[in-house]
């Protein structure tokens, strides 16, 4: 189905940058909002429940699985995470552009089920500022951080599979990047024809 929002899906291995660079868009961009998605990992830092989140139990997250809830879920670091499809359709159909963090593998699932989603990977510019940027957040224990860096291996292989590809090398270069992503699939034919469909209407455009 056809909605006249966009739905934007940013995937990146942990300390790439994805979390950073998709806030500075939505403080640039009051059009793109954020798909919040359900985890049963514990808040980490300043992170609210409904906010970064929705935090649940194991229990809850089987809940949700069964009643077929979720367009996407996946294992990640341990943890399970998985996206709302009502959440989304809600927010496209009502001509938002709607933006989503998610590991690799929810973001090939998500474009199966919304075909005109816009799959974007962001890259570190190396493993060792990978490493770095991994340690100087100070919220992973080094086990852990060397799981992040062993599964960003395999993440990396996958940006192949996404339609655009950012290197977070220079941070302001990256969101404008990001931005002009956002601007030229809001002005693809198709994305225009969705959401300015009263106007193709009126000048006669199939």
């Amino acid at each position: 189905m056809d909605y006249p929002g966009n739905l934007f899906v940013v995937a990146a291995p942990s300390g790439a940058g994805k979390s950073s660079l998709v806030k500075a868009l939505m403080e640039l961009d009051a059009r793109v909002l954020p798909s919040v998605s359900h985890t049963t990992r514990p808040p980490r830092g300043q992170e609210k429940h409904g906010r970064e989140y929705f935090f649940v139990s194991q229990q809850e997250f089987d809940a949700m699985v069964l009643g077929e809830a979720f367009v996407e879920w996946a294992h990640v670091h341990g943890q399970r995470y998985g996206t709302s499809k009502k959440s989304i359709e809600d927010r496209i159909a009502q001509g938002a552009d709607v933006i989503l963090e998610i590991d690799f593998q929810g973001a090939l699932q998500i474009k199966k089920v919304f075909a005109n989603a816009v799959l974007i990977f962001i890259l570190p510019p190396s493993w060792e500022e990978l490493r770095s940027r991994l340690e100087r957040r100070g919220e992973d224990a080094a086990d852990v951080i060397e799981l992040r860096l062993s599964n960003a291996a395999l993440e990396l292989a996958q940006a192949r599979e996404f339609d655009f590809v950012i290197i977070n090398e220079l941070f302001e270069r990256a969101l404008f990047d990001l931005k002009a992503i956002v601007h030229a699939q809001r002005l693809k034919y198709a994305a225009q024809r969705r959401a300015r469909a009263d106007t193709f209407k009126a000048l006669d455009i199939a």
